[in-house]
């Protein structure tokens, strides 16, 4: 992996697309975008001085709540782009990052806005800003990768979702936290869609998460197509857990 390095707020990394994280068309799959955005997340969280492990000593964590990618190309295996992120700052209880993934030629690919909380590995609970200032005292960089923070999603109204799958959380469904990583879901929800739609080339994903789950879970996955998007509910003992949606 190519080291992160720092441009004034602004943390990059130079990558190339490998065929593990390729469709068989050879496209970068969005799930792998994901799982880039999560790991240079955590290197520039880290070099602002509250990373991982800044936090876990306080025992406290970032959960990643609400995420929008908006996908313009796809790049191929074994090109070469460039991933960018940077922190916005606290939004009420959320703390919002951005991204943005970009060609060799410098031409964008892919552009992103998450929202994250800080919980208390403990109890599961929420921790407030104002108990986190000592270690948020920070410059955000205000530039938009997408100018409106992700939206609360949820099925449409007066509609019936039909079950397709039930999914039991796995070992390697687990992050370091020790509940389902973010990226798992969305791989759950793109596993609920026919081949021939999955592997259309997206152009919006949202994904809401609701309620973590853990090693040994149940999950009943819903899916519902409306216009030109799907949604994805998961629903661990009758409750949601998580929605996607996927425009194309």
């Amino acid at each position: 992996m190519t080291p992160v390095r720092r441009e004034g707020y602004i943390f990059c990394q130079d990558l190339r697309v490998a065929c593990y994280q390729t469709n068989r068309q050879t496209y970068l799959k969005p799930t792998a975008f994901m799982d880039m955005a999560q790991e240079i997340a955590f290197w520039a969280a880290s070099g602002l001085g509250f990373g991982y492990d800044t936090l876990h000593v306080h025992h406290h964590a970032w959960v990643l709540s609400r995420m929008h990618l908006h996908f313009i190309s796809f790049p191929r295996w074994r090109d070469e782009i460039l991933l960018k992120t940077w922190h916005k700052g606290a939004d009420g209880l959320f703390y919002l990052r951005d991204f943005d993934l970009r060609n060799a030629a410098g031409e964008p690919c892919a552009l992103g806005t998450s929202s994250w909380v800080v919980i208390d590995e403990q109890t599961r609970r929420f921790v407030r800003p104002e108990d986190l200032q000592h270690l948020m005292a920070v410059e955000e960089k205000m530039d938009d990768a997408i100018a409106t923070p992700a939206p609360k999603i949820q099925l449409p109204r007066e509609t019936a979702p039909e079950l397709v799958a039930e999914h039991t959380v796995a070992y390697s469904d687990l992050d370091l936290v020790g509940h389902t990583n973010n990226v798992r879901y969305v791989v759950w929800a793109l596993d609920c869609l026919p081949l021939e739609e999955a592997e259309k080339p997206l152009k919006d994903l949202y994904v809401n998460y609701n309620k973590e789950t853990t090693h040994g879970q149940k999950v009943e996955l819903y899916r519902l197509r409306q216009d030109n998007a799907w949604y994805v509910e998961g629903r661990a003992e009758g409750k949601p857990c998580f929605v996607v949606k996927l425009e194309y």
